[in-house]
């Protein structure tokens, strides 16, 4: 639900981003006043009404690209879990073997900079001798497996997946990647900046060659060749919003089908490499990307290609190496990327990673500290409101026909719940993890995940995993699961808060759950039925009325301008701003219901009940960004910025303009033939 990349993290952009929120001093209904802006009216910009004296006080920190409610409470959690990692390191002894051990020396290793710095790139050396050695394409496949069982994407990407036709069923799935720059369009786009950006990617990658002691001119020629290679499989990619579509990315295959679509990579020898020699069906998301790239093994020089995995390898491992590496990288992928200025403490960054080496056993620690059950029975309670709220919704909804409602009912129904944490732990005994170098455990994590990751491959679908670690501030719905997914992190101000008056709490974890459930109903999830099985569960005449009105969805986004020239991209951003729609439509009807049978709550600070639910849902998306990162959110987030997140679903309800008294004609009340209505 929340955003994309981690803010000002060193991280390059192949990286996986957890989304990221507080709230200031309460007035006991949950949002302060002195946040707002009542020069502006409700009915013209309703953002910068709830938000602009938060905007104003609130600029973006020099260590990130953007800042809001979201990165607020991302920061408290961090220093919740920087004292948990803190007071393992106090501790005279930790047991061999158990999670505090792992965690404690995995931290340890991270913050031992005398040591990282001594290092240089020296942690790097058998992989490049390894690299150097390659003489063929025999060769050549064996260290993309090895790249692969290291977690690093070259070439394309593999793992376990659950069959999107049989969700009881874990399969392989090959995909399109192996790209340095964020998006494929960074390299097929023609104009100004695109071009500047290559040509600035061009010179990090030679300096980043030169720092492995490379000579400039040598280092120029191999990022000449790395960015040669990249377009070429970039240009044969598949977009992102062509990804969003399941059935575009559904090509089972066996052995004998995949060698004839690449007949020159040996998928036998491969698969043995990784460590599954018996896998039978692979999912191949892209065939005309791997066709492609099959041809380019064969064509581009091995020397070429050795090129390519010296700098995938770097790339990858450049902020587990000493100052200059972590520098370079970020002063591309921070700094000219996201306009971040500059980068975060080393303690920051260390305990990030080490949450994203060991998530749930930090998780373990971190919940035993913070989360009540309070907060879980809360939680509970109003999952359960809202999915009433959502049947009763579908009961009465005109343009769907009795036999798709029944089924998006047993849908709903189907909705596995999952809050908090997971009724089960992650085991990290087969993790090793030492004192250091910090380089081995990063890498020791990273093979310790894809091997748990392809272990899942041929087994049943383990139906308690989570996908989110406790302290992530975001939320998930998976299709495939056919499940919904609030990890603890979310379970506080401003989106929860025992304190706050319900309306405040209904905008802000009601609409958060209500979003969630919607994504179940979305342009992909209404693509999936009860059991998560890929499997058109609509009449052809619903579902043709269902994609005009996500169509509207599209269009309306589309017209929203980021700055002069930049605009969102409503196919890229449809799915999250349908569940927008639909959760704060959904959200707003529990609210209603809970208000039956009660006294009417009072008018607080001025605001009726009602506009206080409003308040509570755009005060969440109250955000800051730099230009840059703007850019690249609006290139590779399905997520549209927050202003947009608050004023396009708003200007679409008919229940705001009513608690605002806005009238036809305002910016915030779209007109009749141009309203956006799904649920």
């Amino acid at each position: 639900t929340g955003q994309a990349a981690r803010p000002g993290d060193a991280a390059g952009p192949q990286s996986e981003a957890l989304p990221v929120a507080t709230i200031e001093a309460s007035n006991g209904s949950g949002f302060d006043v002195s946040n707002m802006d009542p020069s502006v009216s409700a009915c013209a910009n309703f953002f910068q009404f709830a938000n602009g004296g938060w905007v104003a006080r609130n600029p973006v920190p020099p260590a990130f690209s953007h800042w809001g409610r979201f990165e607020i409470l991302e920061e408290d959690n961090v220093k919740v879990l920087h004292g948990i990692l803190d007071s393992l390191l106090q501790k005279k002894s930790l047991r061999r073997g158990t999670n505090e051990q792992k965690l404690a020396d995995y931290y340890r290793s991270c913050m031992d900079e005398p040591a990282i710095e001594a290092a240089g790139a020296k942690p790097l050396a058998a992989e490049l001798q390894r690299i150097d050695q390659i003489a063929d394409l025999a060769g050549l496949e064996r260290e993309i497996a090895v790249f692969h069982t290291h977690r690093i994407p070259a070439v394309f990407g593999f793992g376990a997946a659950q069959d999107f036709k049989n969700s009881t069923s874990v399969i392989a799935q090959a995909v399109q990647g192996g790209l340095g720059l964020p998006d494929r369009d960074y390299y097929t786009k023609d104009d100004e900046k695109s071009r500047q950006t290559r040509d600035e990617y061009v010179k990090h990658v030679a300096r980043t060659f030169e720092l492995l002691g490379d000579a400039p001119a040598r280092a120029e020629e191999e990022a000449a060749t790395v960015i040669k290679i990249e377009t070429r499989l970039a240009e044969n990619s598949t977009t992102r919003v062509q990804r969003r579509d399941p059935e575009a990315n559904y090509h089972p295959m066996n052995r004998a089908q995949l060698s004839e679509l690449t007949p020159h990579f040996d998928w036998n020898f491969y698969l043995t490499a990784i460590g599954l020699p018996t896998v039978g069906k692979i999912n191949v998301g892209q065939p005309d990307y791997f066709k492609a790239a099959d041809k380019f093994l064969s064509a581009v020089p091995v020397d070429d290609w050795k090129t390519y995995l010296r700098w995938h390898l770097v790339n990858s491992a450049s902020n587990t190496l000493s100052a200059k590496f972590v520098e370079e990288n970020f002063n591309f992928n921070g700094k000219y990327l996201q306009g971040t200025q500059e980068i975060l403490p080393r303690w920051r960054r260390c305990v990030v990673s080490t949450d994203r080496a060991l998530g749930e056993a930090l998780g373990q620690l971190y919940i035993e500290k913070t989360f009540t059950p309070a907060a879980k029975a809360h939680a509970q309670a109003m999952v359960k409101n809202l999915v009433e709220a959502l049947r009763s919704d579908l009961t009465t909804l005109s343009w769907m026909s009795d036999d798709t409602r029944k089924r998006a009912t047993s849908k709903l129904d189907a909705f596995v719940r999952k809050i908090g944490y997971p009724d089960k732990w992650r085991s990290y005994e087969a993790l090793q993890v030492s004192r250091g170098p910090y380089y081995n455990n990063a890498v020791s994590a990273g093979e310790f995940e894809v091997k748990r990751n392809l272990g899942k491959i041929g087994q049943p679908v383990d139906k308690t995993e989570w996908g989110m670690s406790p302290p992530t501030v975001n939320a998930y719905y998976n299709p495939s699961m056919n499940e919904i997914v609030f990890p603890a992190g979310i379970l506080q101000p401003p989106f929860y808060d025992p304190k706050a008056d319900d309306a405040y709490n209904y905008g802000g974890i009601g609409a958060v759950i209500g979003h969630e459930m919607t994504h179940g109903f979305d342009d992909t999830g209404a693509r999936f039925d009860a059991d998560g099985n890929l499997a058109m569960w609509w009449t052809p005449d619903d579902f043709k009325k269902f994609k005009e009105r996500t169509d509207c969805v599209v269009k309306q986004f589309d017209g929203y301008e980021v700055e002069p020239g930049l605009h969102q991209n409503g196919k890229l951003v449809v799915g999250e701003s349908v569940a927008d729609l639909g959760g704060l439509t959904v959200a707003y009807a529990a609210y209603q219901k809970f208000l039956e049978g009660q006294p009417r709550p009072p008018v607080i600070s001025g605001f009726t009940p009602e506009q206080r639910f409003f308040l509570g849902y755009a005060q969440i998306w109250a955000q800051n960004i730099r230009s840059e990162a703007a850019r690249l959110r609006v290139a590779t987030d399905p997520h549209p910025l927050g202003r947009f997140r608050v004023n396009g679903p708003l200007s679409n309800m008919p229940m705001f303009a009513q608690a605002f008294q806005c009238k036809a004609g305002d910016p915030m009340v779209r007109p009749p033939d141009r309203r956006c209505q799904i649920w």
